[in-house]
């Protein structure tokens, strides 16, 4: 039966490519073309034995007894065998010594013939014995070099000799569409995993490919064994663009999408934990230099957790969310740094043990997408023998932009507690800066956060955003600094253990996109999670008038409604349409009776206001309700934590001392009115109604 005149070989990237068969005849064959075939790449070796007899004959005729071509060609063999040796050092030392013996039997050989003759003495038995042995050496070799069942013989063996792993033997490789993986053993007691780790910058430059396509995955059961990994395209180069949210609607305990790695696979990261799945609740770190694309990657997380119906994004960004406005009012909290971020971490605080008190009573040993929904199962009742019917408690996501920011104003351990404690709560703690060094944040903080988002950083900072063992399987962030905006690494639990060092990119949220944004944040206002009573009660006793949580925008006032406010039933004021012309009255003086009688004139009312020092002075149980005042007036402003700093016009305006104001601060904290908080000299104000 005749073969095909086509074979079939597969590329690198899974194309298919039909490569002409050596052993095939147009019109069928036979065995002597076969054989023809087999016997033609084992010739070689054969025509130069008989071209060496040959230049020995004809040498003979023209150099016979000749000394000066004996000096010739003696050192022509000579030159000829070196130049041997040097040209093989670039392959194996087997290769290189067998090419100079056989160089240096020949010219040896053809020199003695060309100068006594071909039959003279030995040199006829020599050749006849000599060659065919030196011919079929090669020969051999050959054979046993194309022995595929060999590992130790195949192509890849060149390259590892290059990278200093000769002894390394390399399995058979799995090829898909884009990446390539090989099994690898090394040699046992000369070679471990780390030899390989410290190889692979080499290996990609003998491949000619980026570091960051060259990764290796040590075996968890073995010191000398792993897999080497390969992508020799970068599908990353091209940003894919937001197209929406993953999974409107749906749960955040199911994956959010916010990229894909660089095999076109999704990028996904999980935050609540899954008992059945083995998962555990997460807190992130994202981290990369300005430029990285941190904004991006904020966006793509941000609009995945309002997509969906049971969870509440509290953010504070002290940039006045100038990446995020189109989100904003779609977020539960907002706060833009400074007293209203440390009101928001104190009442992430307060939340925690009251959560948790809730999640205990109802038989949740963490937060499960059925803690959200309105008890009705009697196995999770805070009520024996019966469904309690208590409202559900949604997933909250704590966001601290720009943090460290947050971290110079109320200390590297800021987010200790919330990192230690929340994830049994229900609440996950997202942490984005730039550089995640320990003089930034605490250990103790930085070991809290399993999870990273690790951008492009400086490369001497890749020890701060990702595990060693992720860095020694090749990931390198420290090699896109800012140039790759996106490009990231992402650790964290769900995700395979060797998909650590794979890297991914975040999708681009271009400008045009905004308006589906904006969709997205009416969505979140209309069908979003609402704070249940204790996360309320728990975040108002501590933030007060500042935690509002999800609030509706007023409709635009329709055509002829009022457009400005006067008082109430003044018709002198507003006309018959209910339309206010007139002077707008300040609601602090709505109440105020304009018949009442003025007070009676005071001593020290009278003083000139200018060219004095000082005025009169309120007696000291005035002052003290002045101080009490102007807590509340800070409370209705929603500034919940204050210090001396903060009522340094309060104090010009009153005529009292720095001083007095501490001590009255002290007295405050004393009678329950102010808690003290991590920074020194900063109190929050506890709410009235919560203190009473």
């Amino acid at each position: 039966m005749a073969r095909n005149s086509r074979s079939v070989a597969y590329g690198h990237d899974g194309t298919t490519a039909y490569l002409t068969d050596p052993y095939a005849t147009g019109s069928g064959g036979g065995v002597g073309v076969y054989l023809l075939h087999r016997v033609k790449p084992h010739l070689p070796p054969w025509l130069g034995w008989a071209g060496t007899g040959l230049a020995g004959a004809l040498g003979s005729l023209r150099w016979e007894a000749s000394a000066g071509a004996g000096v010739g060609l003696t050192l022509a063999s000579v030159a000829l065998t070196g130049a041997t040796w040097w040209a093989g050092k670039s392959t194996s030392q087997q290769r290189r010594l067998h090419s100079a013996i056989t160089v240096a039997a020949g010219s040896a050989w053809v020199t003695a013939a060309c100068l006594a003759g071909p039959t003279t003495g030995p040199l006829d038995d020599l050749f006849l014995m000599g060659g065919p042995v030196v011919a079929l050496s090669w020969n051999v070799r050959m054979v046993l070099r194309r022995n595929d069942t060999d590992p130790q013989g195949s192509g890849d063996k060149g390259l590892l000799e290059k990278v200093g792993l000769a002894r390394a033997q390399i399995g058979q490789a799995k090829v898909e569409p884009n990446r390539v993986t090989a099994p690898l053993a090394l040699e046992p007691g000369e070679q471990t995993n780390d030899d390989v780790s410290k190889a692979l910058a080499r290996i990609a430059s003998a491949l000619d490919l980026p570091v960051s396509a060259v990764r290796y995955h040590p075996s968890p059961d073995s010191s000398r064994r792993g897999e080497l990994v390969i992508v020799p395209e970068d599908m990353l180069a091209q940003p894919a663009e937001w197209e929406g949210p993953s999974n409107l609607g749906g749960s955040i305990a199911e994956p959010l999408v916010i990229g894909r790695y660089d095999d076109g696979s999704p990028l996904v990261i999980w935050l609540p934990g899954d008992p059945e799945a083995n998962r555990n609740s997460t807190h992130l770190l994202i981290a990369g230099v300005s430029g990285s694309g941190k904004g991006e990657t904020a966006l793509n997380l941000m609009t995945e957790i309002l997509s969906r119906r049971d969870v509440l994004l509290w953010v504070s960004d002290p940039k006045a969310f100038q990446d995020f406005a189109p989100l904003r009012p779609g977020m539960d909290w907002s706060a833009e740094g400074g007293a209203d971020t440390e009101v928001m971490v104190e009442a992430v605080k307060a939340v925690i043990p009251a959560r948790t008190r809730w999640l205990g009573a109802h038989g949740y040993r963490q937060w499960g997408p059925a803690a959200a929904e309105t008890q009705n199962d009697p196995s999770h009742s805070c009520q024996a023998g019966r469904a309690c019917g208590c409202a559900g408690m949604p997933f909250i996501v704590a966001w601290f932009e720009e943090a460290a920011n947050t971290l110079r104003n109320l200390g590297d351990d800021a987010f200790t507690g919330i990192a230690q404690e929340a994830r049994s709560a229900g609440v996950s703690l997202i942490v984005s800066l730039q550089r995640p060094s320990y003089d930034q944040m605490s250990t103790s903080t930085r070991a809290s956060l399993p999870s990273v988002i690790a951008l492009g950083c400086d490369p001497r900072d890749e020890g701060f955003s990702l595990p060693e063992a992720v860095l020694d399987a090749g990931a390198h962030p420290g090699a896109w600094g800012n140039r790759r905006a996106g490009y990231c690494y992402v650790v964290s639990p769900g995700i395979p253990e060797d998909r650590y060092p794979s890297p991914g990119r975040t999708f681009a949220l271009p400008a045009r996109v905004v308006p589906l944004m904006e969709q997205l944040t009416a969505w979140a206002l209309r069908e979003g999670a609402s704070a249940d009573p204790v996360t309320a009660g728990a975040v108002s006793a501590v933030a007060g008038r500042a935690y509002t949580g999800r609030t509706t925008p007023d409709p635009a006032p329709a055509a002829g409604s009022p457009r400005l406010t006067a008082v109430q039933g003044d018709h002198d004021v507003n006309d018959e349409q209910g339309q206010g012309y007139g002077l707008l009255v300040d609601p602090e003086d709505a109440g105020i009776d304009p018949e009442a009688e003025l007070p009676d004139v005071q001593e020290g009312d009278d003083a000139p206001i200018f060219g004095q020092e000082t005025s009169r002075k309120p007696s000291p149980k005035e002052a003290r309700e002045l101080f009490a005042l102007a807590l509340e007036e800070f409370e209705r402003a929603g500034q919940m934590v204050v210090g001396p700093v903060d009522f340094m016009d309060w104090c010009d305006r009153n005529n009292l001392s720095r001083p007095w104001v501490s001590a009255r601060l002290k007295e405050a904290a004393m009678d329950g009115r102010l808690e003290p908080t991590n920074s020194t000299g900063r109190w929050r104000i506890v709410p009235t109604l919560a203190a009473a």
